[in-house]
């Protein structure tokens, strides 16, 4: 019995059918969760230490970094049994749709500092960083991520149920 298996097993009706219609949500969004606390980690580190200056180029980076575990965390877990591409053009439209992400996940921050400015000297430096962290970890991840679900299912792995067929769940 697989992982998944076991915590499928354990969820009570209604809420097992629902988990199983939804699982390929449930995992995008259990992926996301990882590579968002990457992202986040990075992101901080980076900002704080050396792209004090520089807090966009610093959010690219931890974008980028998450995006290469997002690749792999969704082909073999999330989207495990959809594709339809060969590997070398599925990774290519993967990261061309990161890439796209990458402005949308930006986009918040960039509006939240120079538009709104919402940065030293025009705020506080508590005020600033918690802007950046609602428009850059909050606003930015979560239309992001919508970005992205939609342009995976949609581009990347188009087809259903043409990899590993996923198992069927014994009954409690």
């Amino acid at each position: 019995m697989s992982m998944v298996e076991a915590v499928l097993i354990r969820i009570p009706q209604p809420y097992r059918d629902v988990a199983i219609q939804y699982r390929e949500l449930i995992k995008f969004a259990l992926v996301g969760g990882t590579t968002w606390v990457i992202d986040t980690a990075v992101f901080v580190l980076l900002k704080n230490t050396f792209l004090v200056e520089k807090p966009i180029t610093a959010k690219v980076f931890a974008v980028l970094v998450a995006t290469i575990v997002s690749y792999i965390l969704n082909r073999e877990w999330s989207f495990r049994t959809r594709g339809g591409r060969e590997r070398h053009h599925e990774a290519a439209l993967f990261f061309l749709i990161s890439g796209l992400g990458v402005a949308v996940y930006t986009a918040p921050l960039a509006v939240s500092r120079y538009i709104f400015d919402l940065r030293v000297p025009e705020v506080t430096l508590f005020t600033q960083e918690i802007a950046d962290f609602i428009s850059g970890q909050i606003l930015g991840v979560l239309l992001g991520m919508a970005f992205r679900w939609w342009g995976f299912r949609r581009f990347v792995f188009p087809d259903e149920n043409v990899r590993r067929q996923v198992p069927k769940v014994p009954q409690a």
